[in-house]
């Protein structure tokens, strides 16, 4: 993706507009280092001159102490300019990452299905750290410079028309070789950040599954594939970087070559009668000054080359649309919510998965969904959700279509717990509420009291601000089923969809939880995906699922009592070997 001058421009009117002050402030702290690397030369010379001349020793002393201030006073300045521009770059770059991170999480699934969690992090933050002085310095910097050079010119030229023009030719000279090797490394950066981002995605799914894969023995070609990443990553960055050095080691050839016109033209216009031993220092120090912009402006280039390549991708992330847009705001009503698939298709990509799927659930029944693995059950409590939309037919809760309702009102009312359950390194009570301040911590212990979890909030060090361990190792199974079960408890959701919620636990485990279920469902519409007998039983309806179509759909008394019905023939033969 072709980065325009516009997509800098938004970039930096976005995220500078918010701290134009500091912005402000760092470009005066500039202004003012300009103003005094243009002044300590003409000082030194005066030192020269006056020294050379047999002028006084107060003079002289004056001279120093003032050369010395000076110097002081721009470090100074050097030292909180970069304490400034630190914290406006990382304010810009931290938004930023917010943002992006924002986005991602408002993608469809099926974004999420095709790239890694690793290779997300490295989009949001790497990318974007390539920026940090992109938003720091780079306008204020190149703007700095750029007058530094200007006054530097003005200073040679009142010095002498002949040293003006010669540094300002060998300038010209500079610039003209600088800006042609401007975008020279832009691609290989880009290339080289796309490979980082495969490195870490790659890292990132192999730590998460470190138990299985040194049990099945494939750490050596794990190893080997990372090798072969790694390898990848440094030859591009190797080829990025010298690219990138190129300009680094044109740049240091002119300056030398600059050292030798001022010295060359210092030394003819002294010889000549023209300017003073003074002068010539004069002359020399402007040119070592005059190495600072140019330096800077070299340096720069190869960090805008780098953030060129970041704001590519970050544009080309920032380009992706989801297909879930929120709906126009549709209110559902309070109480238990009904639930009707009319004539609903769905596909993953090519891959067919719900065929023309109707039913209709009234507020407050239970239905029990059931069907072998791949049928479809999953997909549906997927679309009431409005992870995916369907490809044909409506979704509707509580008589709305999905697409017209708020999607956070949706999953407001929509509470589900699955067996695959996400803890958060997190204390307990932020993993209880995900995030919600406003929910009391009186509420909190109630639940863990309703679920039987009271003796295990009890072992806990530090009570609800008891941190959990990463992905909620030291935790049962029945544990982390329960603790999925408080979220929904409290929430207070009108639909309930419990998606083989109980087949981690163990019997006992079961046991507890089976009297708060019974709490939960009371006046609440609820959907139950299980593959085991028991599960169903609270069922007021029951739904069985083959091949993406719905095979039966009844009351379960009379599905049970028909002995055709596929329910039927699966209480015989028992449901998990029917299922299997």
């Amino acid at each position: 993706m072709a980065v325009q001058l516009e997509h800098y421009k938004e970039l930096l009117l976005r995220y500078l507009r918010p701290q134009w002050r500091r912005s402000a402030l760092l470009g005066a702290l500039l202004l003012a280092g300009i103003a005094l690397q243009l002044l300590n030369p003409q000082i030194l010379r005066g030192f020269i001159d006056t020294a050379k001349a047999g002028g006084s020793l107060g003079t002289l002393a004056l001279l120093a102490v003032a050369y010395l201030v000076i110097a002081l006073a721009t470090q100074g300045i050097a030292i909180a300019e970069t304490y400034l521009a630190e914290n406006v770059g990382w304010i810009a770059t931290n938004q930023l990452r917010a943002d992006l991170a924002l986005h991602c999480l408002r993608l469809d699934m099926s974004f999420h299905n095709d790239h890694t969690p690793g290779e997300l992090i490295e989009r949001i933050d790497g990318d974007v750290y390539r920026l940090s002085n992109f938003f720091a310095r780079f306008i204020v910097r190149v703007l700095g410079n750029a007058l530094l050079f200007v006054g530097i010119m003005v200073m040679l030229f009142r010095v002498h028309w002949i040293v003006g023009v010669a540094i300002l030719v060998f300038a010209l000279v500079c610039a003209l070789a600088l800006n042609a090797m401007r975008d020279l490394a832009v691609p290989y950066w880009n290339v080289a950040r796309q490979a980082s981002a495969d490195l870490f995605g790659f890292l990132e799914e192999r730590l998460a599954g470190t138990e299985d894969i040194r049990s099945s023995g494939a750490t050596g070609y794990v190893m080997r594939s990372s090798y072969a990443l790694a390898r990848d990553l440094l030859r591009k960055e190797r080829k990025a970087g010298l690219l990138g050095g190129l300009t680094g080691s044109t740049t240091m050839f002119l300056f030398a070559l600059g050292t030798v016109v001022s010295l060359a033209v210092g030394g003819y216009l002294y010889r000549a009668g023209e300017i003073t031993i003074g002068t010539v220092f004069l002359i020399f120090n402007y040119t070592q000054i005059l190495e600072q912009p140019l330096e800077e402006i070299t340096r720069q280039i190869q960090d805008f080359q780098q953030a060129a390549a970041s704001v590519a991708r970050i544009r080309q992330l920032q380009s992706i649309a989801p297909s879930i847009e929120d709906g126009s705001g549709a209110e559902l009503s309070p109480g238990a919510l009904g639930v009707e698939f009319e004539r609903v298709s769905f596909a993953y990509d090519e891959e067919s998965v719900l065929r023309d799927v109707s039913f209709r659930l009234e507020p407050g029944r239970v239905l029990g969904i059931i069907g072998r693995t791949g049928s479809g059950k999953t997909t549906i409590t997927r679309l009431i959700f409005r992870l995916y939309d369907p490809n044909e037919g409506a979704v509707r809760l509580g008589g709305a279509d999905l697409r017209d309702l708020g999607l956070s009102d949706l999953r407001e009312r929509v509470g589900i717990v699955t067996q695959d359950i996400q803890l958060f390194h997190a204390p307990v009570r932020d993993n209880l509420t995900l995030f919600d301040q406003g929910i009391p911590d009186e509420r909190i212990l109630g639940v863990l009291r309703e679920l039987g979890l009271w003796g295990w909030y009890e072992s806990l060090e530090s009570g609800l601000d008891t941190k959990l361990a990463p992905g909620g190792s030291g935790l049962s199974a029945g544990e982390a089923q329960l603790l999925a079960f408080a979220r929904v408890f409290l929430r207070d959701p009108g639909l309930i969809i419990l998606d083989e919620a109980s087949s981690r636990l163990d019997p006992s485990t079961e046991r507890l939880v089976e009297r708060a279920v019974d709490s939960l469902l009371a006046g609440r519409t609820a959907i139950v995906i299980a593959h085991r007998l028991a599960t169903v039983q609270r069922a007021d309806e029951i739904m069985v699922m083959e091949r993406g179509r719905v095979a039966e759909h009844g009351r379960r008394e009379v599905l049970a009592a028909d002995p055709d019905s596929h329910f039927a023939r699966m209480l015989r033969t028992g449901m998990e070997e029917a299922l299997a």
